[in-house]
């Protein structure tokens, strides 16, 4: 069964289980084995850190078949804390993989420069930055990004992953005084995406060449000049799927693509 779910990531500590911290995959995971009288483990399609918030995550479970899917969000509805909300449940095909048959996942960074700072009613979702930012040199130097690459200079390393990714979209739009950044990959690394919104600021403010942040590809680890951008203003608005008839296809290669880079990486 895929779920359809948002969450504000506020007061949560990331998506995945951690001993005595709250977080989203906790919460689901304990409220939909109340309701459903059975032991559920959820399969995501993008672990989000502590903060960041989600209104197009992915999950997929497999549950009995005399479950009522329909009318599961509604049973969710009355037992979940306001921040997180099932929005829609259904049968998908057994070769649905929340994770591995995703085509591609997309996240927005709200970021504002207004003198005052942020709205009052989008302050958890929306960075205050201090100093006004250039929309030419923010876009100029995302469009250097794009492509597949080695993005280990704005990951936080882990164990036997790699940090190859193909970046298919980085473009800022303003609207008044906030800037959102639009960011769509096959998949990030840990961090990837505050770690590219920190530094791409950097370049917006002034303090750094356009050029710069696409130096950085050539590092072979992490660099310690990337400040990684607050938690609150990122978002995960979508993930793309393919046709149903793909999707053990797509899971086949998504697999293979990830045994093949962690190789190029290592």
């Amino acid at each position: 069964m895929r779920l359809d779910l948002a969450y504000d990531g506020t007061d949560f500590s990331g998506w995945a289980r951690q001993p005595d911290r709250r977080t989203v995959c906790g919460v689901l995971e304990d409220t939909m084995s109340t309701v459903l009288r059975e032991d559920v483990q959820l399969t995501v399609a993008g672990r989000t850190d502590a903060g960041v918030h989600a209104s197009g995550q992915v999950a997929h479970v497999d549950l009995k078949s005399d479950v009522d899917v329909a009318g599961l969000p509604k049973r969710l509805a009355r037992a979940l804390p306001a921040d997180v909300r099932v929005f829609s449940a259904r049968v998908v095909p057994a070769a649905f993989d929340a994770r591995f048959t995703a085509l591609r996942r997309h996240y927005e960074y709200r970021v504002t420069d207004a003198a005052f700072g942020a709205h009052p009613l989008r302050r958890l979702d929306t960075l205050a930055w201090p100093r006004p930012l250039s929309l030419d040199a923010l876009n100029a130097a995302s469009e250097l990004l794009l492509g597949e690459q080695d993005f280990c200079a704005f990951c936080r390393r882990r164990e036997g992953a790699t940090t190859i990714r193909e970046l298919q979209r980085l473009e800022w739009v303003r609207d008044g005084d906030v800037l959102t950044a639009f960011v769509s990959a096959d998949a990030f690394c840990h961090s990837m995406v505050r770690s590219l919104v920190g530094a791409l600021l950097a370049v917006g403010e002034g303090r750094k060449p356009v050029a710069w942040p696409a130096s950085l590809l050539s590092l072979t680890a992490r660099s310690s000049e990337v400040t990684v951008a607050p938690p609150h203003g990122l978002s995960l608005v979508r993930v793309d799927y393919p046709a149903d008839d793909e999707l053990a296809a797509r899971a086949a290669v998504t697999r293979n693509v990830r045994v093949a880079q962690t190789s190029r990486a290592t």
